[in-house]
C-alpha cells in the first residue's frame, strides 16, 4: 500500500500540533512509521487519504459497536444539528437518555454528563472524596482513567507506550494521594488499604483492564475487592469508559455480576460524538452541585448532538441480541488466531471477554501490566505493520485492546485470519 497523502499531511500537522497528533498513541511512535490519516468510515471499514481500504479492529477506540456512520445515529445526529448545535441549557433529550441509562444499567438511580471518559472519571474521584471526606485513591498499574493529575501514576495505554506514566506536571502531592496497586492481586490490595486505614475515599479500576491489553479479572478478584470497600468503608469505582453498553447492556457489573458505587462511562454512550457520565445511587449523586457540595460544572455537558447521538445508539443495543453475536464472533476471530500462531510455533496469549480481544507476544499468561509488558517486542511491531499492509487495521501499541463491531461479516473475520497467517511467517 502507499501511504503518500497521509506521509505529506502528517509533515504538515507536525508543523502546527505537537507530533502531528492530538493524542499520542496516533503517532506509531510505538510501532515506527507514519500514521494514516482517515478520509471516511462506513460499517466494518476505514478508507485512507490515500484511497486504501481497511477491515476495522479500533473503531475509535470503542465507541463505533455497531459500525461506523451506522444509520440511526447519523440520522439523529443530522435532525438535532438542525435545530441548533449547542445551547448551554437543559433539553429533554438529556432526560431522555439519562433514563434508559439508568433503566439498563444495575446499581444506579441517577447520572450525570459530562464530555469525555476523564472528565467522567475525575469527577467520580472527586465526588468520592467529598461523599466520604477522605483524601486517597487507590488505581492499578496499567489502568489508565484519563490524563486528569490523580491518575498518571503508573497509567497505561499512551502513558506507558510513552515511558513516561508519572508525567511531569504531576505534582508531589497529588501522588502522594495516589496508591497504586496490582490488578488481579487481591493480597496486595488488602495490604495497601490496611496500612492507610480510614484514609481511602475510593478504589479506581477498570473492571475489564482495556488499557494494557484485554485483561479480565481473575476468578474472585471483583468480588473480593467489593467485599474490601464494604468492610473499610471504600467506595468502589468502576471505571466502564470502555465497556460500559459494550460487553452487556448493563456493562461488567451486569456481566460478572459485581455492584459498583460508582461507574463511569464513554465511548458507546456518546455514539461516537464526545461525551462521558458517571453513575450512582441516588444518595451519592445528591452530594453533587446544585443539590450538594461537591462543585462539577462543564459547558458543553449535555450537549445536543452528543445526547442524540448517544440517545440512538443506546437504543439500538438495547433491542434484539447484539451481544450474543459479538460475542459468536469475537470467538471465532479468537479460535482461529490461536490456531494459526500455534500452528506457526509463534509464542502467544490471547486474551478475550465479549467482544474485546488482544493478542500479545510473550510465552506466560497476560493478568497485569507487569506480564502485558513483556508482549510489548519487536513481534508485535511486525505483526502490526504486517495487518495493515494487508488492509487490517488494529491499535498501533501493544497495550490495547482490539474492539470488534457487530458490522464485521465472517468473511472480514477469515480475511483477518488469512492475513494473519501469511504474517506469521514472517514473525
Amino acid at each position: 500500500m502507499e501511504y503518500k497523502r497521509s506521509s505529506a499531511l502528517f509533515a504538515e500537522a507536525q508543523k502546527v500540533i505537537p507530533g502531528g497528533v492530538n493524542s499520542p498513541v496516533r503517532a506509531f511512535t510505538a510501532v515506527g512509521g507514519t500514521p494514516i490519516f482517515i478520509k471516511e468510515a462506513k460499517g466494518a471499514y476505514i478508507f485512507d487519504e490515500d484511497g486504501n481500504q481497511y477491515i476495522e479492529y479500533i473503531n475509535s477506540w470503542g465507541p463505533m459497536i455497531l459500525g461506523h456512520a451506522h444509520k440511526p445515529v447519523i440520522d439523529a445526529v443530522i435532525e438535532k444539528a438542525k435545530k441548533g448545535t449547542s445551547f448551554g441549557m437543559p433539553t429533554e433529550v438529556e432526560t431522555k437518555i439519562a433514563e434508559l441509562a439508568v433503566s439498563m444499567v444495575p446499581n444506579v438511580d441517577m447520572i450525570r454528563f459530562v464530555n469525555s471518559g476523564t472528565e467522567a472519571c475525575m469527577s467520580a474521584v472527586r465526588l468520592a472524596r467529598g461523599f466520604t471526606g477522605k483524601d486517597k485513591i487507590i488505581k492499578f498499574a496499567g489502568c489508565y482513567h484519563g490524563h486528569s493529575d490523580s491518575f498518571l501514576i503508573q497509567a497505561g495505554s499512551g502513558a506507558v507506550t510513552f515511558g513516561t506514566p508519572n508525567s511531569p506536571g504531576v505534582t508531589e502531592g497529588t501522588a502522594k494521594d495516589t496508591l497504586l496497586a496490582r490488578f488481579n492481586d487481591l493480597e496486595n490490595v488488602k495490604e495497601i488499604i490496611l496500612q492507610n486505614e480510614g484514609e481511602i475515599a475510593c478504589l479506581i479500576i477498570e473492571p475489564v483492564a482495556g488499557n494494557m491489553g484485554c485483561i479480565p479479572p481473575v476468578e474472585g478478584f471483583l468480588e473480593g475487592l467489593r467485599a474490601l470497600c464494604d468492610a473499610h468503608n471504600i467506595l468502589l469505582i468502576f471505571d466502564e469508559v470502555m465497556t460500559g453498553f459494550r460487553l452487556a447492556k448493563g456493562g461488567v457489573q451486569e456481566l460478572l455480576g459485581v455492584n459498583a458505587d460508582i461507574v463511569c462511562f464513554g465511548k458507546v454512550i456518546g455514539g461516537g460524538l464526545p461525551v462521558g457520565a458517571f453513575a450512582a445511587r441516588k444518595e451519592i449523586m445528591l452530594h453533587l452541585a446544585p443539590t450538594g457540595p461537591v462543585y462539577q460544572a462543564g459547558t458543553l455537558s449535555g450537549n445536543p448532538l452528543a445526547m442524540a447521538a448517544g440517545l440512538a445508539m443506546l437504543q439500538e443495543l438495547n433491542q434484539g441480541d447484539i451481544f450474543q453475536s459479538l460475542h459468536d464472533k469475537t470467538e471465532y476471530l479468537h479460535k482461529g488466531i490461536t490456531k494459526v500462531l500455534t500452528e506457526a510455533g509463534i509464542t502467544h496469549q490471547m486474551n478475550r471477554i465479549g467482544s474485546m480481544i488482544s493478542v500479545h507476544f510473550c510465552d506466560e499468561p497476560v493478568l497485569d501490566f507487569a506480564s502485558a509488558a513483556k508482549g510489548n517486542n519487536d513481534s508485535f511491531k511486525k505483526f502490526f505493520h504486517g495487518l495493515l499492509a494487508s488492509g487490517i487495521h488494529i491499535a498501533p501499541s501493544a497495550f490495547e485492546t482490539w474492539f470488534l463491531s457487530d458490522a464485521l461479516s465472517y468473511e472480514d473475520l477469515d480475511k483477518t485470519i488469512k492475513a494473519i497467517e501469511e504474517i506469521a511467517e514472517t514473525l
